[in-house]
């Protein structure tokens, strides 16, 4: 069978790998294009556009790059017909594959949405366009089934596919840092994101000489935007060795995305850091429907994990938080207990498979 599968993140560029593997296994003579990544290309997938194209972030750069997302929209529609899948397969996502989603449904082509998009965060009505223009819908995080069920629309619960990704992980017996007392700094991948962790961490690490402070730098974005970290004794700068970093590391500074769900399933302490531009962070705050941002805090329903969001976030505030996180700091030992509970409520599936069978099994018949 043929399938055409769009991510437009690393995450989801993870995530499609192990899917794609997961297809193979169960249709070996698969035939899998898509937008995403190194993951889904060494997986098996035909790669037509790579996501690093398509990393806008908030409102108000994504209308900044409007022209250039409606050439790849375009572009998309074209390539979808001239292959002619069996199935459409769209991982999160939501602004693009939304779009893609209801061109298909108008050109009868089986829509299958793997990771809801965070409409329960901010735009809950999409629910309706979801259900009309989306085949299936599989979730990843618990409480979406229980969402969908208010638009009387039946999803799967697959589990969490980081569960996947973490199982198949084996640690670097050679990881440089092993033996220190290693901070790990995920940034994100996104340009903001990165020069707002940058422009914070400096006073941090100053404050806590006896620390090693490791950035999880990823190599799709400049090596500029992490300058900076020369200059301080107890600053390193490693690349695309995430889950080295915290399978090493005792607490964590953690810019808000799946980052932070990675870090609670290794059991690290974190800080949770979110700033984006002014006019995107305002018209956020008009529409964002839930009180919290981070995944631990949205599955568990509190604050697990301290949120500094968009002016909280500083260098004060982030040292005052971050010691609390330490050996000995008041917050460390509620945090891992959460961390705990977080893994119950997730289960232990293979998620990957489970969604691989689930969808072979409607495209086969």
């Amino acid at each position: 069978m043929k399938y055409y599968i769009i991510a437009g993140e690393r995450s989801g560029d993870l995530h499609g790998g192990n899917l794609i593997k997961a297809l193979k296994s169960k249709d070996s003579q698969a035939e899998i294009r898509c937008w995403g990544g190194e993951e889904m290309q060494n997986a098996g997938g035909e790669l037509v556009v790579h996501y690093k194209e398509m990393a806008y972030m908030g409102f108000w750069e994504v209308l900044v790059h409007l022209k250039a997302i409606k050439q790849k929209i375009n572009f998309c529609k074209e390539d979808i017909l001239s292959f002619r899948p069996d199935a459409l397969i769209l991982i999160d996502y939501a602004g693009f594959n939304l779009r893609i989603a209801k061109f298909a449904s108008q050109h009868n082509i089986p829509v299958h949405f793997y990771i809801s998009p965070k409409i329960w965060a901010w735009n809950q009505k999409r629910a309706y366009k979801i259900k009309k223009f989306v085949d299936y819908m599989y979730v990843i995080l618990p409480f979406e089934k229980e969402f969908y069920k208010k638009f009387d629309f039946e999803v799967d619960y697959v589990g969490n596919p980081l569960l996947d990704a973490i199982r198949a992980y084996k640690p670097n017996t050679d990881f440089q840092y092993k033996e220190q007392n290693v901070i790990a700094v995920l940034p994100g991948s996104r340009k903001q994101e990165v020069q707002a962790m940058m422009e914070n961490l400096k006073g941090v690490a100053l404050d806590f000489p006896d620390e090693q402070f490791v950035i999880a730098g990823v190599s799709n974005l400049e090596i500029e935007l992490y300058d900076g970290w020369q200059e301080i004794d107890n600053v390193d700068l490693i690349f695309d060795q995430t889950y080295d970093l915290l399978s090493h590391s005792k607490a964590a500074l953690v810019t808000s995305g799946t980052a932070t769900l990675e870090t609670a399933l290794f059991e690290v302490p974190q800080v949770v850091v979110y700033k984006t531009g002014k006019i995107s962070f305002a018209i956020a705050k008009r529409v964002v429907k839930v009180e919290f941002i981070s995944l631990v805090n949205l599955i568990l329903n509190k604050e697990a994990v301290r949120e500094l969001i968009q002016d909280e976030f500083n260098p004060e505030n982030l040292k005052k938080e971050f010691q609390k996180i330490l050996p000995k700091g008041e917050n460390r030992e509620s945090i891992l207990k959460d961390y705990k509970l977080l893994k119950d409520m997730l289960g232990d599936e293979d998620t990957s498979q489970i969604t691989a069978d689930l969808m072979a099994g409607r495209v086969m018949g």
